[in-house]
């Protein structure tokens, strides 16, 4: 999987393994061999090929399916967008987040409302 997904992605962000290999350190035929699953890297090299691949760690080695690197967003409006939300592994249908988001536009409508925020 992890040289699979390394080739596929290493496409999509339109670099020669070359450039990748360059920023790693190493010969481009080592490149090629991870990618070929010939030759494994070592952790270093794998974040150091996360960051210039802007993906994660995690996507490399099949722990997520998501290639896109995410910043975790304080922003409950933006969660509520993501896909495959779950509650403590349950997962949550579209419908259920339409509800929460309902639910919270109400409160900061009516919180709004009453003349500002609420000291905590």
């Amino acid at each position: 999987m992890f040289a699979k997904r390394l080739k596929q992605l290493r496409k999509t962000r339109k670099y020669s393994m070359q450039e990748v290999a360059d920023t790693v350190g190493v010969a481009k035929s080592t490149y090629a061999g991870y990618e070929s699953g010939y030759r494994h890297p070592t952790l270093d090299a794998i974040q150091i090929i996360a960051k210039k691949l802007h993906t994660s760690t995690d996507y490399l080695l099949g722990l997520t399916d998501y290639p896109d690197q995410l910043e975790p967003s304080n922003n409950a409006k933006e969660l509520l967008n993501h896909q495959q939300l779950h509650w403590d592994g349950i997962p949550l249908k579209q419908e259920d987040l339409e509800l929460v988001k309902r639910m919270l536009e109400h409160v900061i409508q009516t919180r709004n409302e009453s003349g500002g925020t609420t000291e905590q």
